[in-house]
């Protein structure tokens, strides 16, 4: 038997018994009465017995059709209820948001602050807010949102840039006067770096000539972890390359120093990453508004 029983031909039948008549009930569905025929004989073809017995002056049911009625109407009401339940959910401010963000200062300080005001504005909204670092899918890890640092590889996921990091290579004043400094970066090889993540750094020259130069750096200490990495410079143990917000601090306090004059790292972008979705939950809307329109209210003062 073909398991692919029509929807629409059921609901047909339901109206056809429920208004007692063809030519009400086609009204009530939009539908001509020779479609409703049709509807009503491919469903009969599908079960294979008779649902209803119609004359051209009365209709009525079956002994099958009485009970095919009953177990379809209480399907379909289940139907039309999680229908509406999850419109419903879909449209109220309510529910989980799953988002992954960076760790640091960008993700433990800054946006910790805008996801408390968010979940204040629209308490009944909960946020799961997850700083693992390593790359996610969205869809595979469950998340809704995610927040970025760096070049996006080409996906189908939007993607809202909400600034340009500003980026410092640094080192404590100690460490320079004991080991000197570098004029170049291709000089990087003969010092000690910290590394972070990323094992290759870029520069840009200041000026006109805007060269370029790209050098693999070493080190004896390394760490994902941007407060881990600034304390391992103010103890002397390295160059490091950090974003200014994470130790603008220690730079007032001429306790890291930027170590090249005319040699810049380019700015890293940062992003708020979620899913191509026309039919994305209110809830969601509402969080990648709110974080638009408002994060660069929570970066400090730099």
């Amino acid at each position: 038997m073909n398991t692919e029983i029509n929807l629409v031909d059921i609901r047909a039948f339901v109206v056809i018994a429920e208004q007692g008549n063809f030519t009400v009930a086609a009204e009530v569905l939009g539908c001509s009465r020779s479609h409703l025929s049709k509807q009503l004989l491919s469903l009969e073809t599908f079960l294979g017995v008779s649902l209803i017995i119609r004359t051209t002056r009365t209709q009525r049911l079956t002994d099958q059709g009485e009970l095919f009625l009953q177990q379809c109407q209480q399907a379909l009401q289940q139907i039309d209820q999680a229908v509406a339940t999850t419109v419903e959910s879909a449209e109220r401010l309510k529910g989980n948001i799953y988002i992954n963000c960076v760790g640091g200062i960008l993700g433990e300080e800054i946006i910790v602050k805008l996801v408390n005001d968010f979940i204040q504005l629209y308490p009944d909204i909960t946020i799961d807010l997850d700083f693992s670092s390593q790359r996610v899918d969205l869809i595979e890890d469950h998340f809704d949102a995610v927040f970025r640092m760096g070049a996006l590889a080409d996906s189908g996921l939007i993607a809202r840039k909400l600034m340009d990091i500003k980026n410092c290579t640094l080192a404590s004043p100690a460490y320079l006067e004991k080991y000197g400094q570098p004029t170049h970066p291709n000089q990087l090889n003969k010092y000690a770096c910290i590394v972070g993540s990323i094992n290759h750094w870029r520069f840009e020259q200041q000026g006109s000539s805007k060269d370029s130069v790209e050098v693999a750096i070493k080190g004896s200490f390394r760490c994902k972890n941007g407060r881990a990495m600034k304390i391992s410079a103010l103890a002397g143990n390295g160059i490091v390359r950090l974003p200014y917000l994470y130790c603008s601090e220690e730079m007032r306090a001429n306790e890291l120093v930027e170590v090249f004059s005319d040699w810049h790292i380019p700015d890293t972008p940062f992003y708020v990453l979620y899913h191509k979705d026309k039919f994305q939950p209110e809830r969601l809307k509402k969080f990648i508004q709110f974080t638009h329109e408002n994060f660069k209210t929570y970066l400090p003062d730099l």
